[in-house]
């Protein structure tokens, strides 16, 4: 009897809340019923996804960032297939791969010149434990130093540095000698660093939680002061890096050179994960020093060639068709489309970001009859409106979008990086017309807010 995926696709195809229920996260089951996100999808195809109806949306999460090139990608799937029937060896642990040094080289050609050195993991959070590790033995220092409201990860190293309580609260004692500071606070900087105690300084170059984008002078002083210190400035480009913010990485925006920088996510093109960390030739000559230290951090499907081949074939495919050019392009189309909009909406306070890396943020309004709705919303869960928003963008326009962080009156778009004008044109109307429903009051979309009130006030009886 012959094995089928297909077939076993078809079979089941109706069971997927079932199986995740029963056997899954059955609190992630509820939470897409609640806001009515339990869709089966049966196709995705590019920046679209179809449902069993043959219905297309739009993704503007992208799988959080992952598929930059969009979901299966031609040119991906042809070097995934191509490798599979090379019957190349495969993980030869007492050997080296010829597809890590061939990606090593690639990406280092994109990196700043003082990185020369590559580390290889199968995921981002894998590549902050490496960070941690590397920085505490080079510096021969215990601290590390992060931001507020960041995200490097949800293994216990990294989330140490994780800036959102939620993710921490019974999870500890976590890793010692992690402390927070303001973000695009250089004082706060400053003083953390002065001590002369701290391995490294690990931030996002724009912050995933919120969309947060530094003022200008930051990234240089961030840069100057930890050589001040004596302190790694770590890069965590997870998200930002490979064309998200219109560059290819987000330092370039800046000009700043750091001593590590983290990547994963699109690298992997959506298909085998695949994380790294590029370096100073100093810290790889540091860690690695004697033949007898050539194995003291690594991982055992790290520089597998799947992921290796799906990381050369989304380097390509990002040259071939330009992506990092058309985020930067369109991306400032849509920012400036929807700001263009915040004189006529009151909820509205802004667009911002870079790239297609998307922030719509809504704020309190004036008008005592919105006030008041808007005050019903923040009382039963901060961040509620943006739920009330995103809801209607995906049942009513297709697009599926998300909240950009725990009660943040943000919503967050992160799409792959390929979309088009039509794509565009899509995204402003949908947002112009949801953000116009929420100044009726009554109306549809209030009958709405005050279930998404009820469910909130629910849970925090229970």
């Amino acid at each position: 009897m012959s094995f089928s995926i297909a077939e076993l696709f078809s079979k089941n195809f109706d069971n997927k809340f079932e199986l995740h229920e029963q056997h899954l996260n059955n609190q992630m089951v509820r939470v897409l019923r609640t806001i009515g996100y339990d869709r089966n999808y049966k196709k995705a195809m590019g920046q679209y996804l179809y449902d069993e109806n043959d219905t297309e949306y739009l993704d503007l999460l992208s799988g959080f960032g992952v598929f930059a090139v969009g979901r299966n990608h031609p040119t991906v799937i042809s070097a995934l297939q191509e490798t599979l029937t090379l019957e190349l060896p495969n993980l030869v642990q007492m050997d080296v791969s010829l597809l890590s040094g061939l990606l090593a080289e690639k990406i280092l050609q994109t990196t700043p010149e003082n990185t020369n050195k590559m580390f290889f993991s199968n995921s981002g959070t894998e590549a902050v434990e490496a960070a941690i590790k590397f920085a505490r033995y080079t510096t021969k220092r215990e601290r590390i130093v992060h931001c507020e409201h960041s995200f490097h990860g949800l293994t216990l190293g990294s989330l140490s540095l994780n800036g959102e309580e939620i993710f921490k609260e019974g999870f500890g004692p976590l890793l010692p000698n992690c402390n927070a500071i303001p973000f695009n606070d250089l004082d706060a900087l400053e003083k953390a660093l002065s001590t002369k105690d701290v391995a490294a300084f690990i931030v996002e170059p724009i912050q995933g939680k919120g969309v947060n984008v530094p003022d200008d002078n930051y990234l240089p002083e961030v840069e100057r002061l930890c050589k001040k210190y004596g302190t790694l400035f770590v890069a965590d480009e997870i998200q930002t890096g490979l064309g998200r913010t219109g560059k290819f990485w987000a330092i370039d925006h800046w000009g700043v050179k750091p001593d590590m920088i983290l990547m994963a996510k699109a690298l992997s093109g959506g298909f085998i994960p695949v994380g790294a960390v590029a370096m100073t030739q100093k810290i790889m000559d540091t860690v690695f020093n004697r033949m007898d230290r050539a194995v003291v951090h690594g991982s055992t499907f790290s520089k597998n060639n799947m992921a290796m081949a799906a990381g050369l074939a989304t380097l390509q495919v990002m040259e071939d068709e330009k992506l990092v050019e058309n985020s930067a392009k369109v991306g400032e189309d849509i920012i400036s489309s929807i700001n263009a909009m915040a004189s006529k909406y009151e909820f509205l306070k802004e667009a911002r970001g870079k790239g297609l890396m998307v922030a719509v943020e809504f704020q309190s309004p004036k008008s005592l009859s919105l006030k008041a709705a808007w005050a019903m919303l923040e009382a039963a869960n901060k961040g509620l409106f943006c739920q009330m928003v995103t809801i209607p963008l995906f049942k009513e326009h297709h697009i599926l979008t998300q909240v950009a962080g725990h009660g943040m009156n943000v919503v967050k778009l992160l799409p792959p990086l390929n979309l088009t004008e039509k794509d565009r044109d899509w995204i402003v109307n949908s947002f112009d017309q949801t953000i116009g429903e929420t100044h009726k009051v009554p109306g549809s979309i209030w009958d709405l807010g005050k279930n998404l009130a009820s469910h909130a006030i629910k849970n925090k009886n229970k």
